[in-house]
């Protein structure tokens, strides 16, 4: 019952005028996002960073959090009529989505889009309201060992999931690692990487970074790749309706597209391309018209857009337990959270009950406002796809710019921001992960600080980290997430 209680403390939080009027602002820009290909979740809160350093933490938090699964709504939009991914996650939405397209049938996979996303996002927001409170119980016994080694199996999670090469994963993570110790370090009061540079003392702004690796470079690798493929936009002809069939067809793929989804989300090792596509391997073996599959079969699209924002809702879970980033952008929310000088974990909800708990109650309304935004305003949302993609981008990298510069009025920070901005295009460009970059800035200083007080208590001993049964756990996992899989593919390639 406290659990009710709690949320429906968040609701007056959430239903205040001002931020209802960010949740609108936060899912009507977020499936704007969407729609427009190559600009994620992760590239729009970043840029919106330096703009909303002066709102209120809630009103803030809950708009970042409209535009993340905004955008999981928006993508499908793309991925359906123009056969363009925005994200690596509606790829597969993308291969049923924009045959049913083809053959005349865009509104009713539009719909199935829309309304799937709002049951598992529904559904996946009562999970996270139910299992939260479970984990922070559990998290509120960690000590500082448990938590450095929390924080090493976020390290080594998010730089073996987001990517392709485990070694450039953790590449990525050693450089973020880096950045995080430049300045003077608290308690010794030595300065780190400083290399007599003034303005690098107080550290490098998370904002900067974010904004540099995402905003800019994210901007620059996509535009890179411009006019590379024709794009043709498929009309949407007849009714945007679902039929009767469609509707049998459609709900037991959105329930087991949740139930695949949000596991994988609040996994510490998450993300949503996999969930999606043991959505749709699930779906093609149950249907009961296979031969439709990859010829435009409803089930296709349902089914992996109900996991897609399951899994989104999913992230949630240790984002906001543990302080752990399960995706880019999760990453990017976790430097939202610090902004403000938050740290996402079990102390925020006793801390900030009110600040947290509206944020889920604001999960709940935002989904509504989707399901209502989308279908009626499919018009507006298709005229994105005409924008000029070169003024998109020149708009995007201006506005960075304003944004990092507006902070201090510092030109120093704009050179740190395009010389971050190019490290993040070559990142892309040769297939390094940036998020890890992210999470080692934020999470690096906290290891260290965890790290010390852990030695200090065992006065000196690193054996505390493996003798205490729950960072024992931990290690262990982490260390089978490493070797794990290069043991497997050595037993596959030896049977």
């Amino acid at each position: 019952m406290e659990v009710w209680s709690l949320l429906l403390q968040g609701f007056q939080v959430a239903l205040t005028p001002v931020n209802l009027m960010w949740a609108l602002v936060g899912v009507t820009f977020g499936t704007a996002v969407g729609v427009l290909p190559g600009i994620g979740p992760a590239v729009a809160i970043a840029l919106l960073l330096p703009l909303t350093t002066k709102i209120d933490p809630s009103g803030a938090l809950i708009m970042f959090a409209g535009i993340y699964y905004g955008a999981m709504y928006g993508g499908s939009t793309t991925s359906i009529l123009l056969n363009t991914p925005g994200e690596s996650a509606t790829i597969v939405t993308a291969m049923e989505g924009n045959q049913m397209a083809k053959r005349g049938r865009a509104g009713p996979a539009l719909a199935t889009a829309a309304i799937g996303s709002f049951v598992a996002g529904t559904l996946a927001t009562i999970l996270l309201t139910l299992l939260a409170p479970q984990v922070v119980e559990i998290a509120v016994k960690f000590g500082p060992p448990e938590y450095f080694a929390l924080m090493v199996l976020a390290f080594t999670t998010v730089s073996a999931v987001l990517g392709d090469s485990t070694l450039r994963g953790l590449t990525a993570l050693f450089i973020g690692l880096g950045i995080g110790v430049v300045g003077i370090e608290n308690q010794s009061g030595q300065a780190r990487f400083v290399f007599g540079i003034p303005q690098l003392a107080d550290g490098i702004e998370v904002v900067t970074i974010a904004v540099g690796l995402f905003a800019v470079g994210e901007t620059l690798y996509v535009a890179s790749k411009l006019n590379r493929v024709a794009e043709v936009i498929e009309k949407i002809k007849g009714s945007i309706m679902m039929t009767k069939e469609d509707w049998k067809r459609s709900w037991k793929p959105w329930l087991r597209g949740t139930a695949i989804g949000f596991p994988f989300g609040a996994m510490p090792a998450g993300g949503a391309e996999i969930p999606t596509f043991l959505s749709y391997a699930t779906e093609k073996k149950l249907a009961a018209h296979p031969e439709e599959f990859g010829k435009g079969a409803i089930e296709g699209v349902a089914g992996p857009e109900a996991a897609n924002n399951a899994s989104s809702t999913g992230v949630m879970v240790p984002l906001l337990t543990l302080g752990l980033p399960t995706s880019a952008t999760a990453a990017i929310l976790l430097a939202a959270f610090q902004q403000y000088g938050l740290q996402p974990g079990p102390l925020l909800f006793e801390t900030n009950a009110a600040l947290v708990w509206g944020l889920i109650a604001s999960f709940y309304i935002g989904n509504i406002m989707l399901l209502v935004l989308n279908l009626p305003l499919i018009g507006i949302w298709i005229k994105l796809l005409e924008v000029p993609r070169p003024q998109l981008y020149g708009g995007i990298v201006v506005f960075a710019t304003m944004g990092v510069y507006g902070m201090r009025q510092s030109a120093f920070d704009v050179f740190l921001l395009y010389a971050i901005g190019l490290m993040g295009f070559l990142m892309r460009r040769y297939g390094f992960p940036t998020a890890p970059v992210i999470v080692g800035m934020i999470l690096g200083p906290l290891a260290e600080e965890q790290m010390r007080r852990s030695l200090s208590i065992s006065q000196g001993d690193p054996m505390v980290f493996i003798n205490r049964p729950l960072s024992g756990s931990i290690i262990a996992i982490t260390v089978l997430l490493v070797v794990g899989p290069w043991v497997w593919k050595k037993l596959k390639k030896a049977a």
